[in-house]
């Protein structure tokens, strides 16, 4: 998935290079515009016969090198340079939205009147887009120490200095901003064969995280989606004390690095039985959410391995007879390798720890939900949902539950999917107070005591 998420990249870039010199086509469709002294800026004036095709042509473009920088996997030290070839984008979709009122240099009378803020907006995005794009050169060249990017980057820089002074004599501005936005574009086409012959990084599995504290009688916490081993300290230092309790963040979540395998509802139940003590000791099983799936599947298949289980705010399986093997299966196997992008790395650094804070009530202070691979994980678990619901009804038909205790705490005791789990699981039913429940410490207590 990685080598596949470089060519699109690299794609995505070579479009947006195609889509830079639009301004080609217009030396033949908008004579109007002088191609010696205009700027290409005017072939999308307001007042140009084709404005509507090269200001689209201008958003495509900033759009693609956007979606090229979001789909390249992430490599620490070249971050800026990305980062400026992002902005690039962004400016070159501003200055597309924006356009000029007018052909400036082409008609004179065009000075003379008043213009529009989109006119001097369309200015001022161009000389920052030049300013970002010059930038990225600057950096991702000296990161890749190659004749050809230096080449390009110093040719490019002397065409920008050209302009300036050519626009400032009033003569040739259009021809030197010509060959500057041609070696742009060259720029853009070079960024994409780098990323072609590139090494894509292999997604390697590591081991978990896993915490251990205390003496005693097992028991192993399964948190929910998107959680992690911190969520629960106050129920480990309630139990810790007379318990071996033992807390595990699922791959890509907290600090386990992430895994090339999509979430199937017998690997979850496959990293509980590695994570348990030896038969013939036994454990109680804490799990919240989807993760009580994975403990009833664990206590079906494993019943010798089980002493109890308590299942706080449990799913509901609510889609029967749908299994979600198509499009959600074929999109889950490229999160791992979409969560190591920069899209991903941004998304997640600007919504990760607000939601935090809103859904937690409380700081991401470990930094987790920075982190692209935590927001893939958490999207691929959501999406093995209906997998892992199919797998629950036909390990529910093939496989008889154990007779060990269970007790179900919920919010909400009148749901009536609760109260069906309950009663085939002949389990105890146990209010507890509606709360933002990630946080876990006001209910620390009774958890502990239902263990």
């Amino acid at each position: 998935m990685e080598r596949r998420l470089y060519v699109l990249a690299a794609s995505a870039f070579i479009a947006s290079a195609v889509l830079y010199c639009a301004w080609i086509t217009g030396q033949f469709t908008t004579p109007a515009v002088d191609r010696a002294h205009g700027y290409v800026g005017e072939l999308a004036a307001r007042d140009q016969p084709w404005t509507r095709l090269f200001r689209a042509s201008d958003v495509l473009s900033g759009l693609a090198c956007l979606a090229g920088v979001a789909m390249v996997p992430r490599i620490e030290r070249e971050w800026p340079g990305w980062l400026a070839l992002a902005a690039f984008g962004l400016l070159t979709v501003a200055g597309g939205a924006f356009p000029l009122d007018c052909a400036a240099l082409s008609a004179p009378a065009c000075s003379l009147g008043p213009v529009s803020l989109s006119h001097h907006v369309h200015i001022v995005t161009g000389v920052l887009a030049t300013a970002a794009v010059l930038t990225a050169m600057v950096l991702l060249g000296g990161r890749w120490r190659t004749r050809v990017a230096w080449l390009v980057t110093g040719l490019t820089g002397l065409l920008t200095v050209l302009s300036v002074a050519a626009v400032a004599a009033g003569q040739l501005a259009g021809l030197a901003q010509r060959l500057q936005v041609t070696l742009i574009a060259v720029w853009l086409v070079y960024v994409a064969l780098r990323l072609l012959v590139r090494d894509a990084p292999t997604l390697v599995p590591g081991p978990l995280h896993v915490v251990r504290e205390g003496e005693g009688p097992a028991v192993l916490i399964a948190a929910g989606a998107a959680a992690a081993w911190c969520h629960w300290d106050g129920v480990a230092a309630e139990l810790a004390s007379g318990h071996r309790v033992i807390r595990f963040d699922r791959p890509g979540l907290g600090l386990s690095p992430a895994s090339p395998v999509p979430p199937t509802l017998h690997g979850e139940v496959a990293r509980l039985a590695a994570l348990a003590p030896a038969h013939p000791e036994r454990v109680t099983v804490i799990a919240h959410a989807m993760a009580a799936w994975h403990a009833e599947a664990f206590a079906r298949l494993h019943p010798l391995r089980v002493s109890a289980l308590v299942l706080v705010d449990p799913s509901c399986d609510t889609r029967r007879g749908r299994d979600g093997t198509s499009f959600r299966g074929a999109f889950g196997g490229w999160l791992p390798a979409l969560g190591g992008t920069w899209g991903a790395t941004a998304l997640a650094r600007i919504a990760g720890p607000p939601l935090h804070r809103l859904l937690c009530g409380r700081a991401d202070t470990h930094g987790l939900y920075r982190k692209g691979r935590v927001l893939a994980a958490t999207v691929g678990e959501w999406l093995a949902r209906p997998g892992m619901a199919a797998d629950l009804r036909r390990i529910r038909t093939e496989h008889a539950f154990p007779d060990v205790p269970v007790t179900v705490l919920c919010t909400n005791v009148r749901r009536g999917c609760l109260k069906r789990l309950a009663e085939e699981l002949n389990a105890r039913l146990v209010p507890l107070p509606a709360s933002r429940f990630q946080a876990r410490l006001h209910v620390a207590d009774a958890i502990a005591d239902a263990v």
